[in-house]
């Protein structure tokens, strides 16, 4: 079948294949810029060596991600240290774990927190999320069984989460938080790994699975560019924005002479 032109195509350049896959779970890794570049966008600190794993810092420094491919089994590692308000955390997720599932943890960690109580399951029941029978453990598997979340907890009192995907021939990745992982972290992880939104990957990038559905695409260079940039941006106005805020927002600290007021009426 032919296929038509996109309006807007500039002179000499040239269509690529991608593929949208689904279910998002099983697409494999993906470009790992997809995590980067937003968070250099949040203002977060790039800590890499040249040729070496990515290392990244927050502002503060009381969160690092690193992603190593060149280790074995290799993957994310998102560790945060202990504060007044929080205890020590770490998230672990495998190598093939998609980028815009593990996208759903960090870019959580450059928003503020919402003031409404986060609910891990939520976002899986609202995708028909169902509890196996027998499962032994507080357990969610998706509706075409491939992806699952489970608080798990042993006999000595150790608890953490665990997750991942896997289909019939291996194909697959796993992930684990420590329980004192901050719960909206989890729930934002989780709402990511239940969208039934497809993730686009070039030609050659696909995992051979008999349970991944493709779509073939023709993209430009110049959109692929235009969608990455967008996300970008949005990144820095969100976080110009918040700064801003921050900077202007009004003092809440009374004046010294109302302080004297007030010890004057005692």
């Amino acid at each position: 079948m032919k296929k038509k032109q996109w309006q807007g195509w500039g002179p000499g350049e040239q269509a690529e294949q991608h593929y949208l896959v689904e279910p998002r779970a099983l697409a494999g890794g993906g470009d790992i810029r997809h995590v980067s570049e937003f968070l250099r966008a949040c203002g977060w600190r790039d800590r890499s060596k040249p040729g070496g794993p990515l290392l990244m810092d927050s502002l503060d420094r009381s969160i690092r991600i690193a992603y190593d491919p060149f280790v074995h089994p290799g993957g994310w590692t998102i560790h945060g240290k202990a504060t007044a308000h929080q205890e020590e955390w770490t998230a672990i997720l495998g190598r093939q774990a998609p980028v815009e599932i593990v996208a759903g943890l960090t870019d959580a960690l450059t928003r503020p927190r919402s003031a409404h109580a986060p609910n891990v399951w939520a976002p899986l029941q609202e995708q028909r999320w169902h509890t196996p029978p027998g499962a032994g453990h507080v357990t969610a598997v998706s509706p075409d069984g491939l992806a699952w979340m489970q608080f798990h907890q042993d006999p000595g009192g150790h608890a953490m989460w665990w997750s991942g995907a896997q289909d019939q021939q291996g194909n697959g990745w796993t992930a684990q938080f420590t329980a004192t992982t901050p719960m909206h972290l989890v729930q934002s992880y989780a709402a990511a790994l239940a969208s039934p939104e497809p993730v686009m990957r070039p030609r050659g990038r696909v995992p051979h699975s008999a349970r991944i559905r493709t779509t073939s695409v023709s993209v430009l260079p110049s959109q692929l560019s235009a969608w990455k940039q967008a996300r970008v941006t949005a990144a820095r106005a969100a976080t110009s924005a918040r700064n801003s805020w921050k900077t202007n927002r009004p003092r809440t600290t009374a004046h010294p002479h109302a302080q004297r007021g007030v010890r004057a009426h005692r």
